[in-house]
């Protein structure tokens, strides 16, 4: 067994050099601790939790369905990741992709969305808690309280992220196992004993929208199902710190979603018939529906316990968001991409790990959250940044796959489409524009309105992207290092010689 292991790394290895590096990344990550990190990134149950209620004014019942559908779109995004990191499994994720497939310049626009869009995650995450905590404990939230909470926990991810991949890989598959069960068992309790509505209270739209179409309705609502549809590319941010990862990565990606969808459906179908006056929750009179059905099917107790296991949810989510985010700004700097390379480069030397990456991903989601008590309106607006930014992240990548194919990039890793790569592709991209469409509709409640309340998240889209642009095109970062970028194509060829050599 173990002359088997070192014959593994030492494939492993010998792939990463081929690809033109060296890690120094300890790789003991199962496939199974790979698979929690982006479980516990998509995080359903802070998903469903955090955004349920919105999504059901929205749409009402049949809002389930989104959950569905767009489950069904991210697994194409999944399939065409799953072929990249499969041929280029390289740490940081989207950004070494993003090189190989295209070039310098796209990688350093894909990564520096992607990278803000998890630093403004990173904070949403952190200062949502405060409410459930607030709730555990029978007290009311204060911004300040809120804003401390936030940075306290961040402090609490950093320091665990910083004692190595064992110990994250460990907290990840934990947060996994009491997620998935707490979505189990909560799901099941309130569908046996605590069911109110019949399911064809999914199929009728009647409830939100008397006349007319419902799709608007419907399309509005599936906001929240966005919202939980991504964190399978963390699986490939921590590429390096897997063995076999050619092999392992494309599966524990498939399995986030398959997992991680089935136990958001599941919890969010258990909510929608668990509510007691669906006339209530639609009318504004109930604003916190799943707060008013747990305490009503589960009493105070049960309540508390749930809520416990969302607690449990949200470090284990911020943990993972962290990981990724230090990953990316690791890639960074390896390649000579950023601002202070060397610095953000350098690995811890007892725990393997980018120390100072790390501590700057915290640092920034910890200003962010910060913030909030000067920019209370306009922080929201920020953080609501998130899902948009790295839905764009994610389309930039398929797009580039699909640029790559045009010109002779045939995927070569261990998992291929083969014949279906270039129809998935295609709808990949299809599904991709048209979320982000939908994300950036502006969707006004009232004319009373402000203006960032409507157009702030497209706003500050073109903010990021246009400062990013701007600095890119002044400074220059893509124009240092010389690491491989835009040859996926020439490996094509190399690509099978190379894993059957590996493996």
């Amino acid at each position: 067994m173990d002359d088997q292991r070192t014959h593994s790394a030492d494939s492993d290895a010998e792939q990463l050099r081929a690809l033109g590096y060296t890690s120094h990344f300890d790789r003991s990550m199962s496939k199974w601790e790979n698979f929690s990190l982006g479980f516990t990134y998509l995080s359903p149950v802070v998903g469903v939790y955090t955004v349920f209620a919105t999504a059901f004014v929205l749409g009402g019942p049949p809002m389930w369905w989104t959950y569905i559908a767009v489950g069904l779109g991210q697994l194409l995004v999944c399939l065409i990741f799953g072929e990249i990191v499969s041929q280029f499994p390289i740490s940081g994720g989207l950004y070494p992709w993003a090189r190989r497939l295209v070039g310098k310049r796209w990688a350093w626009m894909a990564g520096w969305i992607y990278g803000w869009a998890l630093c403004c995650t990173m904070a949403g995450v952190a200062t949502g808690i405060a409410p459930f905590l607030a709730q555990l404990f029978g007290h009311e939230s204060t911004p300040v309280a809120t804003t401390l909470i936030a940075l306290v926990l961040i402090a609490a991810t950093t320091s665990l992220n910083l004692s190595g991949t064992r110990l994250l890989a460990r907290v990840s598959m934990f947060g996994f196992v009491c997620e998935i069960i707490g979505a189990i068992v909560v799901g099941g309790y309130l569908l046996i004993f605590a069911r109110h509505q019949p399911l064809r209270v999914l199929i009728d739209t009647s409830l939100v929208q008397h006349t007319g179409s419902y799709w608007p309705a419907f399309l509005a609502s599936a906001l929240a199902a966005i919202f939980c549809y991504y964190g399978f590319e963390a699986c490939g941010d921590v590429a390096e710190e897997t063995p076999d990862p050619s092999r392992m990565i494309p599966k524990a990606m498939r399995m986030t979603i398959y997992i991680g969808g089935a136990a958001a459906s599941w919890v969010c179908l258990a909510f929608v018939l668990a509510i007691p006056d669906i006339g209530a929750v639609l009318a504004g009179k109930d604003t916190d529906p799943i707060v008013t059905l747990l305490k009503a099917a589960m009493g105070e107790a049960g309540f508390r316990a749930v809520i416990l296991v969302v607690l449990i949810s949200f470090v284990s989510c911020l943990l993972s968001l962290q990981a990724a985010a230090s990953r990316l700004v690791f890639a960074y700097a390896r390649d000579q991409m950023i601002f202070g390379s060397r610095f953000l480069s350098r690995m811890s030397p007892g725990h393997h790990v980018p120390a100072n990456a790390l501590i700057v991903m915290g640092a920034i989601p910890a200003v962010i959250a910060l913030s909030s008590l000067w920019l209370a309106n306009a922080i929201n607006t920020i953080i609501s940044f998130a899902a948009v930014g790295i839905y764009i992240a994610f389309q930039m990548i398929v797009l580039a796959a699909l640029l790559a194919r045009m010109k002779g990039w045939r995927p070569a890793g261990l998992f291929t489409l083969g014949a279906w790569g270039v129809p998935v592709n295609l709808l990949a991209l299809v599904y991709g524009v048209g979320a982000i469409v939908n994300i950036l509709w502006p969707r006004p409640q009232s004319a009373a309105d402000p203006w960032y309340a409507v157009y702030g998240m497209a706003a500050t889209t073109v903010g990021v992207v246009l400062i990013g642009a701007a600095y890119m095109v002044l400074a220059k970062p893509y124009a240092r290092g010389n690491a491989p970028a835009g040859d996926a194509h020439l490996l094509a060829a190399r690509g099978p010689a190379l894993n059957s050599a590996a493996h």
